[in-house]
């Protein structure tokens, strides 16, 4: 079945992946977004030709608007955040949001309050804004498809609507990282080009950093929270060095059920796409002859400070995972520009999470405000 899709952040890992996806199942593209890298977006808008193209940033968006005057029937340009939110409110079959951060919260509410489903890699939108999201979902009567291949295994594992009733515990799977098994004293002196060794997926820098503090693995325990309705205390997390499992539930009957494949990320923004349905797709079989065994472990906290601030964070409730966010972006931007130290990013973060208690309920403007203050807290403390 044709389907209509708009693609937000559509230049980095994720985006890119996406379309290899949409191309395959001959899927329409409606709109295209990225931040700044407009010349890769220029030859997606020559390929997908679609109707419209959104440019968070100004500068850029002046660039492509230079690139699409050149083009036959070129698609509208929409610039700047208040572009990104005009494109996600075009009625489409599914908002893919793949922007990176908390800057793809506000799109992620715009389309779905424009009653479009969300196919939502955006994991800020659950961690910084949980309970406007979903809120937003029930008023609106739409679809939040996971595409993190965590929570899409979780949500593959549920499809049986009988046994989902009696889930008491999720196995969220973390690789690790390229640090597994290391001590603080061991971490103390790893650079950037370190982290940005991942053993197992092909990703973007900041989510390749967060998967080697374990922050990663924190903000997706949150975010499990909030799409499958247990508390944190019933989600656990279990290094699986091969990346294969990708995650497990356990039902009442402590029978678990797992959902396993190669690590490519086109399989799970795939089975957004098409669910409920199934069908071929790129992603290479998982060959039972060549895969010699499948290890567990336990994630390591007291090293990896990250992972025990989230679980703090969730615990406090309100904003204190949008405070734990924020102040983990912060903290990445300044190891990658090689101002701080690896093991600052936890230390950062975890000060952030005690600095207040952060209870209660929020609006969307006081989202904004504790990721502008967490940020700022860490800029103090560096």
């Amino acid at each position: 079945m044709s389907k209509t899709i708009t693609l937000l952040g559509s230049t980095g890992s994720i985006g890119t992946q996406s379309l290899d996806v949409i191309r395959a199942q001959g899927y329409r593209v409606h709109g295209l977004a990225a931040n700044s890298r407009v010349e890769m977006l220029a030859q997606q808008v020559q390929e997908f030709r679609p109707e419209w193209v959104a440019v968070v940033d100004e500068a850029a968006a002046d660039k492509m608007e230079s690139l699409l005057a050149g083009m036959p029937s070129p698609p509208r340009l929409l610039r700047g955040p208040e572009g990104l939110i005009e494109l996600v409110r075009h009625p489409v079959d599914a908002v893919l949001n793949a922007v990176v951060g908390i800057a793809g919260l506000g799109a992620t509410l715009a389309a779905i309050e424009s009653h479009n489903d969300v196919a939502l890699a955006n994991k800020e939108s659950l961690v910084t804004g949980g309970h406007l999201v979903t809120e937003a979902v029930r008023r609106n009567g739409v679809h939040l498809l996971p595409v993190d291949s965590e929570h899409s295994a979780i949500f593959q594992c549920l499809q049986d609507a009988h046994s989902a009733k009696t889930l008491t515990k999720i196995l969220l799977t973390a690789s690790g990282g390229p640090f597994f098994g290391m001590k603080r004293e061991q971490l103390a002196g790893k650079t950037r080009a370190d982290a940005l060794k991942h053993p197992n997926w092909n990703m973007g820098a900041k989510i390749t950093i967060d998967s080697a503090s374990l922050m990663n693995k924190g903000l997706e325990l949150i975010e499990a929270v909030w799409l499958f309705g247990l508390p944190p205390e019933k989600i656990q997390i279990v290094v699986q060095r091969q990346s294969i499992i990708h995650s497990m539930v356990q039902f009442s009957d402590n029978s678990v059920l797992a959902q396993l494949g190669v690590p490519d990320m086109r399989i799970p923004i795939q089975y957004a796409l098409t669910w409920p349905e199934r069908v071929p797709g790129q992603a290479p079989e998982l060959d039972f002859t060549t895969l010699k065994q499948l290890t567990f472990d336990v994630a390591d906290e007291e090293t990896f400070r990250c992972l025990a601030a989230c679980k703090k964070a969730i615990a406090k409730g309100g904003l204190a995972p949008c405070a734990a966010n924020g102040a983990n972006e912060e903290a990445v931007r300044l190891f990658l520009e090689d101002k701080i130290g690896f093991l600052d990013i936890g230390r950062l973060v975890e000060a952030v999470v005690d600095s207040e208690s952060f209870g209660g309920t929020y609006t969307l403007p006081d989202v904004y405000e504790c990721d502008r203050m967490a940020r700022s807290f860490v800029l103090a403390h560096i």
